[in-house]
């Protein structure tokens, strides 16, 4: 198993409701490109043999055994709502640190590949679009910052994953 350690210094926030900038490890996931607060990754691993896990939610893939660490694992594309993918050799586990239930936790996703690590300005970070009606999934984007003329939407973690703890 390969894993890369990744690491940064803190940056100062705009808000509780932007993206703060700073580092974003971005990735690819149903063919739209992410971005992640490099601060809250632990590690990048390879996919690995996950054990499920009876009665969780169908966006949870379930655990695996990471160094003695029982860390649960979800799908990404199974959580923000897109059709199933094939996983492949650029497939990955991110693990992250996520605040859930008031306590820091690591939990796994699933991405189709890792990208690369971008420096974002806050001048570079715009509001998260609103879409009217579904502002639960809408609350996992914390901004939109464009490279090269394609657009990152940048994800809140803790939105997302906060309520799978208890699975």
């Amino acid at each position: 198993m390969s894993t890369v350690a990744v690491s940064q210094s803190p940056d100062v926030a705009q808000g509780p409701s932007m993206a703060p900038p700073g580092k974003y490890l971005t990735f690819a996931l149903s063919g739209e490109e992410y971005g992640l607060p490099v601060l809250t990754v632990r590690e990048i691993i390879k996919m690995m043999d996950i054990t499920p896990v009876p009665q969780s939610p169908h966006y949870v893939r379930g655990v695996v055994n990471l160094r003695g660490k029982v860390i649960p694992i979800v799908d990404l594309r199974r959580r923000l709502g897109f059709p199933d993918g094939s996983y492949d050799e650029r497939t990955c586990i991110i693990v992250a640190e996520i605040r859930a239930a008031s306590a820091m936790r690591l939990m796994g996703v699933v991405v189709d590949a890792v990208s690369e690590v971008l420096a974002v300005t806050g001048e570079e970070i715009e509001p998260p679009p609103t879409f009217g009606g579904d502002a639960d999934r809408a609350a996992f984007v914390k901004g939109v910052t464009t490279v090269k003329g394609k657009v990152k939407l940048l994800l809140d973690l803790d939105a997302a994953l906060g309520d799978t703890s208890g699975f």
